[in-house]
């Protein structure tokens, strides 16, 4: 089967230890919070089970198979192969597949269809993880003293404001204790499990499948509705992958293999036997099967691992955010870089405060994590479905010797995908409506900016001039040249941009040097060096320059342009450079390329998105900018 791709820059000096460790802290946050609330919400009304031997062995062998096949076969062992130059992700899988088709084909389109809802419905599970993660966590309050209970909505609420508002440090800092303290979150929980295991060692059978089939056996064709809690154990597997390009795949599997996956089991079958040996505990397994000394420092941990794991969604979101943006899919926003050294220590404003808005509401709204689990599922579940089918079109094409290996087995994860979407959608009306209803609107937001870019550029080569023959008359009689360099920033090459146009009717004049300039954004997260840049003379100190970046970067122009064009005979001098951009004001119409409202909608998106010159990182004291109309 092949193997990843080693991106150039991954992991300096730090040693495999160091980066299990720094695995641990990050990649498996959200998975490794999932004990405190599955088997709980497994038994809770909604499905209607009862506590008794049967049906406990058989959840718990629901539950240890699917972390089997779904985590670790499907996502640790196959998933993460299929990385995008080092990169995990849904973006970065859907950048991967669509390599593989002809651009512009139509199955291109579906693929970039999936891809979008699949990223859309991360969103929807990464705004539930934090809130539900939290809540659980302190959940525990209950149990050591249930007079508390009403102190654990506004305690949640007031963990979830800090963790949000010191994302703007970023995680440079407290990112160093993240490892050791979810390192210790999963000790704790493998000894509470062999502790309560020890009581009722009858529940290590749940290892044989035979309890899984016959859960289904006893409880007919409506059993399969439990797997709509079973899915909570599973939740963090898509992060797994998307997370991977951090450490690199060996370290992420060897810390699941021999340290995770055990710690998680072995937490799972000691709540199972603590309930077997008092089916009462059912109300929360989790901290019931913890000694009373030890609950308080138990609450307090799983407090700090929820917040890491809320930190680690947190942080994909802006991730995968920069992703979107870099593919199109999104209007440019402000992103700022929180470390020096880590390129990928990023924070984005307004997705940070956006997220903490719903997830409060979320918590204020639900109140409880068992009112939470009915909402969650149903965005993973989606998301799982969607990255199975994005896996076999990546196997059929580039896994020629493995394919007739991994697609038998992605026949037998897309049964399991449809499974887990069944079940979970039968909680739609329960409060699984929201992270769909919530995919289904940023999956409109993300394709009317796509298709609304497309037809601007429509309206902008429609109303423009070719190049090629506009110079040469230009230089007939040309205008008066002034001394500097103008770089002229163009959506397309070939076309004459706006912003030189009108130059020349207000201004009247030319600069010494011109150039026109494109920025273009690879199907990889990072540009090798000999792709970065591309320069063509077009004659008379006219050049056109193409620039590329990768979906993982963050452009910065100015920095580019003095780093490459030496090499192409073009020197900049910051100080004679001058920037040219022009600013469109879309107008909507009837009968365009989107019905009205999308165009209005679109038009919204692009007056507040941040200005491309901005998002490029060029300094606002050598930036001209002009206005100019389009219709859509």
């Amino acid at each position: 089967m092949p193997t990843q791709h080693k991106r150039a820059h991954a992991h300096g000096n730090t040693g495999l230890a160091g980066l299990i460790l720094g695995a641990i802290g990050v990649v498996f946050g959200d998975i490794g919070t999932s004990p405190l609330y599955t088997l709980k919400e497994a038994f809770s009304p909604h499905y209607g089970l009862t506590a008794n031997h049967d049906t406990i062995i058989g959840i718990l062998s629901l539950v240890f198979w699917a972390l089997m096949l779904v985590v670790t076969l499907k996502y640790v062992t196959i998933v993460m192969r299929a990385d995008n130059e080092g990169e995990g992700g849904i973006m970065a899988l859907m950048a991967l597949a669509q390599r593989t088709l002809a651009k512009g084909s139509r199955a291109a389109y579906v693929v970039g269809i999936l891809g979008v809802f699949g990223a859309a419905l991360f969103f929807g599970d990464g705004v539930i993880t934090p809130a539900i993660s939290v809540l659980s966590a302190l959940e525990g309050l209950e149990v050591v003293a249930p007079s508390l209970d009403r102190w654990v909505v506004p305690l949640t609420v007031v963990v979830l404001l800090a963790l949000f508002a010191t994302q703007r440090y970023g995680t440079h800092k407290v990112g160093r204790v993240f490892g050791p303290v979810t390192a210790l979150w999963f000790v704790a929980l493998a000894v509470l499990g062999v502790l309560n295991i020890t009581h009722e060692p009858e529940v290590l059978h749940a290892i044989n499948p035979w309890w899984a089939m016959q859960f289904f056996a006893n409880h007919g064709w409506h059993g399969v509705f439990i797997l709509g809690a079973v899915v909570l154990a599973v939740t963090g597997g898509e992060a797994i992958y998307t997370d991977m390009g951090h450490f690199g795949a060996r370290p992420v599997r060897l810390a699941w293999y021999w340290f995770v996956l055990p710690a998680l089991m072995l937490n799972y079958l000691g709540q199972g036997a603590l309930v077997l040996e008092d089916p009462t505990a059912i109300r929360n397994p989790f901290y019931i099967g913890v000694p009373d000394w030890a609950r308080l420092p138990m609450i307090i941990l799983a407090t700090a691992a929820t917040v890491i794991a809320s930190q680690a969604v947190i942080t994909g979101a802006f991730s995968v955010t920069r992703q979107a943006m870099q593919l199109g899919y999104i209007p440019r926003m402000l992103i700022r870089h929180t470390s020096r050294d880590a390129i990928g220590q990023i924070y984005i404003p307004g997705v940070n405060w956006a997220m903490a808005v719903v997830v409060i509401l979320l918590v204020v709204s639900f109140g409880s994590s068992t009112n939470l689990a009915t909402a969650y599922g149903i965005s993973v579940s989606g998301t799982m479905l969607i990255d199975t089918l994005l896996l076999a079109l990546v196997a059929y094409a580039l896994w020629p010797r493995w394919r007739w290996v991994v697609l038998p087995l992605c026949v037998v994860f897309l049964v399991g995908d449809l499974a887990f979407v069944v079940a979970n959608g039968a909680k739609l009306m329960q409060g699984g409506w929201f992270p769909l209803a919530l995919g289904i609107v940023l999956f409109t937001l993300l394709r009317t900016w796509r298709r609304g870019r497309e037809l601007l550029y429509q309206g902008i080569r429609s109303q423009g001039i070719q190049l090629d023959s506009f110079l040469p008359g230009l230089m007939l009689a040309p205008p008066v040249r002034v001394p500097g360099t103008a770089i002229f920033l163009i959506a397309h090459t070939g076309m004459v941009p706006q912003a030189l146009l009108h130059n020349l009717k207000h201004n009247k004049v030319l600069h010494e040097r011109n150039v026109f300039l494109t920025v273009e954004t690879l199907n990889v997260p990072y540009a090798p060096a000999d792709r970065r840049l591309r320069i063509d003379e077009i004659g008379n100190d006219f050049h056109r320059v193409i620039l590329r970046f990768g979906f993982m970067e963050t452009p910065d122009v100015p920095l580019a342009l003095m780093r490459s064009c030496d090499r192409g005979g073009i020197h900049f001098d910051p100080m004679e450079t001058t920037y040219f951009a022009s600013r469109e004001t879309i107008v909507a119409r009837r009968g365009g390329g989107m019905p009205i409202w999308r165009d209005k909608l679109f038009a919204v998106m692009h007056r507040n998105a941040a200005p491309a010159t901005g998002f490029f990182r060029i300094p606002g004291n050598r930036l001209v900018e002009l206005g100019s109309q389009v219709e859509i």
